[in-house]
């Protein structure tokens, strides 16, 4: 059977007065974008999305082509002018696509959290039904009133309750004819484009696809807010694992140079980069003296890798220092160690690697620990470098997209490394995940397409992704990572080098 084109329509009508603003609320910025290139971005990045259509506010689309000016969104091909209503503006999408048949997905410009995930299984449920919605349990009671308001008429049954999102999927023959009938219907009007065909195609089955809690839609201010704030927050499940084909031939010839590479992590990772055909340069304290915090230190093994090999295709920095104690009891010495280790370092790292990375179209991959999410009483140099590491990941995603340059950040639970060893003893080995885990992982993120992505890498999820190198689809997200700092830790024994 002939694969149908996967076209997505970004439905950007709005006009954001419920936002209290005088711009639509798509244009609104949120993490350093406005909402609607964070959703074209990731419509985009499907590769099961052949095609993005953008239905603007009428009067605001020069805001959207200067979004598109860059090229950076190649997907997209037309922008066209909205309607005064929801239902009017996807009328007029359906118009624009034609006769030919193909999948569409309607999704709101303003759910800008929009997972990988639920946009596959969105596509996989149209193989099957000719309308997807996607939708996610409720976790509240709710209840119906009476014409006043003011007295319940009607408790529901949660349990068969769903809160709508989007996208939702269509065989595009089967909403025109939905959209045609209703339009003979004098009363018609609805708040979203499955209630079109339920109420006017009954006999069209709709599937339900299971959402997510942050495709959130941003409608009222404090959403605006709460949005930016999962964006900083925002954390992924690992990319699929590779065939070793895969791996061969996005390593093969390629120079890995690796930071913090003498034992645990980075040397798992050198280790699985050169099983792949990977040249690879470790650089540490250690074993050739290279103090990460020392700018000089940077320049000196950029020099050296580049004499050796002519190119520089990824950069990995696993080095870090873990200082425990009352902030106001910490050394000037230690406060100046902990934050040029653990937030300077990362920072030369970028600066001398850049136009050797933009070169080759390379990737920079950093480490992160789940207590970047919040400041923990005797960690506040940690941390608070450890957020420093987050947003610096995600601010030169976005400053180097233009130059090809990829930067990423891994952010594992308790990893059982010789660092960890030294600092906390002996620990049940089932607890901790292996540092050879990680180190996959990381390899899969470093050669993937992801740019500004914090990765969670879970002991449960590292055994289940690792099992197959046959896995195809990206794992779930599911609960909060471990933070990898413990209670008790000798400063001296914690330098991960």
């Amino acid at each position: 059977m002939t694969r149908l084109r996967n076209v997505a329509v970004v439905l950007a009508g709005g006009t954001g007065s419920r936002v209290g603003l005088s711009i639509p609320k798509q244009l609104v910025k949120v993490a350093g974008k406005p909402i609607i290139e964070h959703t074209i971005g990731l419509l985009n990045a499907s590769p099961l999305v052949d095609e993005v259509v953008v239905l603007m506010t009428p009067g605001h689309l020069d805001a959207v082509h200067d979004i598109l000016r860059s090229g950076a969104y190649p997907k997209v091909t037309r922008v066209l002018e909205g309607a005064g209503t929801r239902n009017a503006t996807t009328q007029r999408a359906i118009d624009a696509l034609g006769a030919e048949e193909c999948n569409v997905l309607f999704h709101d410009a303003v759910r800008p959290l929009l997972s990988q995930r639920v946009i596959a299984d969105c596509i996989d449920a149209l193989e099957e039904y000719e309308a997807v919605d996607t939708a996610i349990p409720s976790a509240d009671t709710i209840i119906r009133v009476d014409d006043t308001g003011r007295t319940i008429d009607e408790v529901l049954e949660r349990g068969r309750l769903r809160r709508g999102q989007t996208p939702q999927g269509f065989r595009l023959s089967v909403i025109r004819e939905a959209y045609r009938i209703a339009a003979g219907d004098p009363e018609f009007q609805a708040t979203d484009d499955c209630t079109v065909v339920l109420r006017y195609l009954p006999d069209v089955p709709i599937a339900v696809v299971r959402g997510e809690d942050r495709n959130m839609k941003v409608t009222e201010p404090i959403d605006v807010y709460i949005a930016d704030k999962l964006f900083q927050l925002d954390s992924h499940a690992a990319p699929r694992p590779r065939f070793d084909a895969e791996y061969r031939a996005a390593l093969e010839g390629r120079t890995v140079v690796v930071f913090g590479g003498s034992y645990g992590i980075g040397a798992d990772l050198v280790r699985l980069a050169e099983a792949h055909g990977a040249r690879t340069f470790t650089f540490s304290r250690s074993e050739t003296r290279t103090h990460v915090e020392r700018r000089s230190d940077i320049v000196a093994a950029c020099e050296q890798v580049l004499a050796a090999s002519g190119r520089v295709d990824f950069v990995v920095n696993t080095a870090g220092v873990l200082p425990r104690g009352e902030l106001a009891s910490t050394s000037e010495e230690t406060v100046y160690l902990a934050t040029e280790v653990n937030y300077l370092a990362p920072i030369h790292i970028a600066q001398v690697f850049h136009p050797h990375l933009a070169r080759t179209g390379g990737s920079l991959l950093l480490y992160t620990s789940s207590s970047y999410t919040r400041g923990r009483s005797g960690y506040s140099l940690y941390s608070s470098a450890k957020a420093a590491v987050v947003n610096l990941t995600q601010a030169l995603a976005d400053e180097w997209a233009a130059d090809g340059v990829r930067v990423n950040c891994i952010n594992p639970e308790r990893t059982a490394t010789p660092m960890r060893t030294r600092a906390f003893g002996a620990e049940p080995a089932d607890t901790l995940l292996s540092s050879e885990a990680v180190a996959e992982t990381s390899l899969d993120v470093l050669i993937s397409p992801w740019t500004g992505h914090v990765v969670d890498v879970r002991r449960e999820d590292a055994l289940a992704s690792h099992l197959s190198a046959s896995v195809t689809a990206e794992l779930l997200e599911g609960s909060a990572p471990v933070d990898p700092v413990a209670t008790d830790v000798d400063p001296a024994a914690l330098l991960r080098d």
